[in-house]
């Protein structure tokens, strides 16, 4: 397969070829787990899901990377502030253990729910890897790239000449203030923190000793000490957000092609945002929905992995109750027109359409126009039943959206407290409903409210 991918390093679409024969190293920029993750922030590992999915089609291994950020993310994302991990500890009265280890949960929960593939895929937590990053900014330090300021050990971008190559960026737009934080002891706007040092006369629940003092890593050393030591010094794709792009993944190259004298990463692909009422989505704003939220309006996730996957995913997504209305109707359609192919056997396509599918999907990841195949394959009466079931299984190995799977045989019990319960909502009567919601749950299934009615599932 000719896999071709659009390369923010290069700013062109280039052939993939792997550093390995056979083997393809992916590194994904994890979440801080500090806050739900929002459905913004769940669209890089649904492209994430679909480029694993791509390349196992394509007959590679893979090794898969998604880091836990659960120490050093501080609240202004560069080097001012309290740590965002830390400052919610605080609030909820809880360690810092108990608040990573609870939203990490949630993240692995929603990954789950989107069918996101997690077979042979590490999750490094940073503060299980601080002795990595001190090694790494001791090299870094032994080559003269560092110095130190009153608040910590920093990275000297003029040090490093290539600076913002990475998607072209001006460095003069990177003034002071944004994004980097005022820092007057900064030789460079663009330098970044090392390593930060506890503030005098205050302890934090999460701090080491290391040669220059007591306090812990920066934000970005963790992505590089993680990734080198889970892919090597050189591994073949690094992936996040755009909002990465002008900061976090300018100082990872830096800090890593200094450390090691190697090349870093090999091709750089980010997704683009998932907006609402225009804007960004933004813990910070309070602008944000969750997975659960959606699930609670009565969305399937499989519906808002179907939204994602049809648009590219380097193009913004503005989300409204209407887009996500229309994705849930479409996947609904879909899985109704599939039923009656999960019990045909399936037989091998000689169709255009297994061309079509990998000339897609290999063509920097074009979901939309695999979706746009569904249709074209389900109402084509020259394909045989068997046929359709093979270019459909094909299509969802691809796309995880598991469109095969078969009805779920529900338990008399259960249909009966539906009844009773559809009979409740009619008359609204939502107390009595919301009670035999959570009967149903107590027996072991999940209840979601639908444009098309109830849905249960097995938990």
């Amino acid at each position: 397969m000719d896999i071709r991918l659009y390369n923010t390093l290069t700013g062109t679409k280039d052939r993939f070829t792997p550093l390995s024969k056979g083997v393809v190293g992916m590194y994904h920029c994890g979440p801080t787990v500090y806050n739900y993750p929002h459905i913004g922030n769940l669209r890089a590992y649904i492209f994430a899901d679909t480029l694993k999915r791509m390349f196992l089609h394509a007959g590679y291994r893979v090794h898969q990377v998604i880091n836990i950020t659960d120490v050093g993310h501080l609240v202004s994302d560069g080097d001012d502030g309290e740590d965002k991990v830390e400052k919610m500890a605080r609030e909820q009265h809880k360690t810092s253990q108990e608040i990573a280890a609870y939203y990490t949960d949630v993240f692995l929960a929603n990954l789950r729910d989107l069918n996101i593939d997690t077979r042979n895929t590490h999750f490094p937590r940073a503060s299980e890897h601080v002795p990595e990053q001190i090694r790494m900014i001791e090299a870094l330090e032994k080559k003269g790239y560092t110095y130190r300021t009153s608040d910590g050990i920093y990275f000297d971008t003029a040090r490093f000449p290539a600076y913002g190559a990475l998607g072209h960026i001006d460095l003069s737009g990177l003034r002071e203030g944004e994004r980097i934080g005022i820092n007057t002891e900064k030789r460079n706007s663009t330098d970044f923190a090392l390593w930060k040092f506890s503030s005098t006369g205050t302890k934090r629940q999460q701090e080491w000793s290391s040669p220059w003092g007591t306090g812990f890593p920066g934000w970005h050393i963790e992505c590089s000490a993680m990734s080198t030591k889970y892919l090597g010094d050189t591994f073949d794709i690094h992936t996040g957000g755009i909002d990465h792009i002008p900061v976090h993944h300018q100082n990872e190259i830096a800090q890593s092609e200094s450390a090691t004298g190697k090349p870093f990463v090999r091709y750089w692909m980010h997704s683009a945002f998932v907006n609402l009422s225009g804007v960004k989505m933004a813990k910070s704003a309070g602008t944000f929905l969750t997975l659960d939220e959606l699930k609670r309006r009565g969305y399937s996730p499989l519906a808002y992995r179907y939204l994602i996957l049809s648009a590219r995913y380097s193009s913004p997504i503005d989300f409204s109750d209407t887009s996500m209305e229309a994705a849930a109707r479409g996947y609904t359609s879909i899985l109704r027109s599939t039923e009656k192919l999960v019990s045909v056997e399936p037989i091998p396509s000689h169709s255009s359409y297994a061309t079509k599918i990998d000339e897609f999907i290999s063509d920097d990841i074009n979901t939309a126009g695999i979706l746009a195949l569904i249709p074209e394959i389900l109402g084509n009466s020259s394909l045989r039943p068997g046929e359709k079931r093979s270019l459909i299984e094909t299509i969802d190995a691809l796309t995880g959206l598991d469109l095969l799977k078969k009805p779920s045989r529900i338990p008399k019990e259960i249909s009966l407290l539906l009844e009773k319960r559809n009979e409740a909502k009619s008359k609204k009567d939502w107390k009595t409903a919301d009670a035999l919601r959570t009967e149903i749950q107590d027996l072991g299934y999940e209840v979601m409210d639908t444009k098309t009615g109830q849905e249960v599932r097995k938990i």
